[in-house]
C-alpha cells in the first residue's frame, strides 16, 4: 500500500515473503541440536528470553530502572535469561542498577554475553515468552510460536500484532507485567505465521528477477 501511494505501479510490486525467515527455517534444526538447557540449567518453556537495548529503554535512568523494577518482578515467577548488550551493560552499571539484575530472593536472571546466532535461536524457540525491544525478534517469534512482548511504542513489523504473536507494550511496567502475566496464565493468542513466511523469499526473488530480466532482454 505505500508503495502504491508513492505512484508505484502494480507490475513493479511483488510479494515473495520475508529472506529473514529463510535464514531462521533454514538453521532451525542445527539450532534444536544445541544443548544449552543444562549449561543454564534451564526447562524448556519455564523461563523468558529478555533484550534490551534502546536508547528510548535504557539512556534515560527514570525509565531503565522503571523496566529493570518491571522485569525482576517477573523473574520471581519465570527465571529470564539476558544476554546482555554491551551498552546496556555500561549504562546498567553507570546509573547504579546493577542490584536488580542480581538473582536472589527477589528475583532470577541469567546474565550471559552475546551469544552466537544458533544459541539465540535455541534459547528463543524454546521460552516461555520473549521480551525484547528488537525488531527482528518480533518476526522471529512469530515463526516460532512464542509470545512476544515488546517494549516499544511502535512497530515496523505489523503484521506481528495484526496475526503473529507479537504485542506492544512500550515501557510501561502495567502493560509489560500485564502482558506476561496473560502469557503465564494461557490468556496470550497464538499467533498466525503470515502468508509466504515459508523460508521461500529467495527462490521467489530470484524467480522473479528471471522473468524480469527475461522481458528487458526480449
Amino acid at each position: 500500500e505505500n508503495l502504491r501511494s508513492e505512484g508505484v505501479p502494480d507490475s513493479k510490486i511483488f510479494f515473495v515473503g520475508n529472506v529473514m525467515i529463510d535464514t531462521l527455517l533454514k538453521h532451525r534444526e542445527m539450532a534444536a541440536e544445541l544443548d544449552l538447557m543444562d549449561r543454564y540449567q534451564l526447562t524448556a518453556g519455564a523461563y523468558a528470553m529478555l533484550t534490551l537495548h534502546r536508547p528510548s529503554n535504557v539512556d534515560e535512568p527514570e525509565v531503565l530502572e522503571r523496566v529493570l523494577q518491571t522485569l525482576q518482578k517477573i523473574s520471581r515467577s519465570l527465571p529470564i535469561v539476558f544476554p546482555i548488550h554491551p551498552r546496556t551493560r555500561k549504562m546498567v552499571d553507570s546509573f547504579g542498577f546493577s542490584h536488580y539484575l542480581d538473582s536472589s530472593d527477589d528475583g532470577q536472571f541469567i546474565l550471559t554475553e552475546p551469544l552466537g546466532y544458533l544459541e539465540f535461536l535455541h534459547l528463543n524457540m524454546n521460552a516461555k515468552m520473549v521480551l525484547t525491544d528488537s525488531g527482528g525478534l518480533q518476526e522471529e517469534t512469530t515463526v516460532l510460536g512464542v509470545p512476544c512482548i515488546t517494549m516499544r511504542e511502535n512497530t515496523e513489523r505489523p503484521i506481528t500484532c495484526e496475526i503473529g504473536t507479537n504485542v506492544i507494550v512500550g515501557n510501561s511496567a502495567d502493560k509489560i507485567l500485564q502482558a506476561a502475566n496473560d502469557v503465564l496464565e494461557q490468556n496470550s493468542r497464538p499467533g498466525q505465521v503470515p502468508e509466504y513466511w515459508d523460508g521461500r523469499a529467495a527462490e521467489r526473488i530470484v524467480s522473479i528477477l528471471i522473468d524480469e530480466a527475461g522481458k528487458t532482454s526480449t
